[in-house]
């Protein structure tokens, strides 16, 4: 074998390796995505996070909240119902202050519903999860 096929092979040899790299990152992440428990979600990687995802709800609430902690396993369960089709996020307000100003959380628990990455939809209060789901599917099919 000349020096400049060996040097071709170990060239492609590495590209092959960030090619794997970068697919096994893709695919980490998408099993991430479809995770069937709400992620949390923070002040920076807010935007990211739903920009990244064509439908997000995210949940802003706090530990002190009891309407917030009643809401919980409602949140839990829409996580796993939608897991693939609805990014579900909780967003802790005392902790993310400034997502939750900047979207004028006034009261918690307080439901965004964001669509390419711009709210569409807001519930504020702890509500049935028959009215979320029926928030979440207008927005669905739209």
């Amino acid at each position: 074998m000349t020096n400049e096929h060996e040097q071709f092979i170990s060239e492609e040899d590495r590209e092959l390796k960030r090619i794997r790299e970068r697919k096994l990152q893709e695919l980490t992440e998408r099993i991430l995505e479809m995770s069937t428990e709400p992620a949390h979600v923070i002040d920076s990687n807010f935007s990211e996070t739903v920009n990244k995802h064509p439908l997000a709800l995210i949940d802003f609430w706090a530990a002190w909240c009891a309407p917030c902690r009643a809401l919980e396993p409602t949140i839990e369960e829409l996580a796993a119902e939608y897991s693939g089709k609805v990014f579900i996020g909780k967003l802790n307000v005392d902790e993310n202050p400034e997502t939750a100003e900047l979207l004028q959380v006034l009261s918690i628990p307080t439901l965004v519903i964001m669509k390419g990455g711009k709210e569409v939809d807001r519930i504020v209060g702890c509500v049935p999860k028959g009215h979320i789901q029926a928030a979440l599917k207008k927005h669905m099919g739209s």
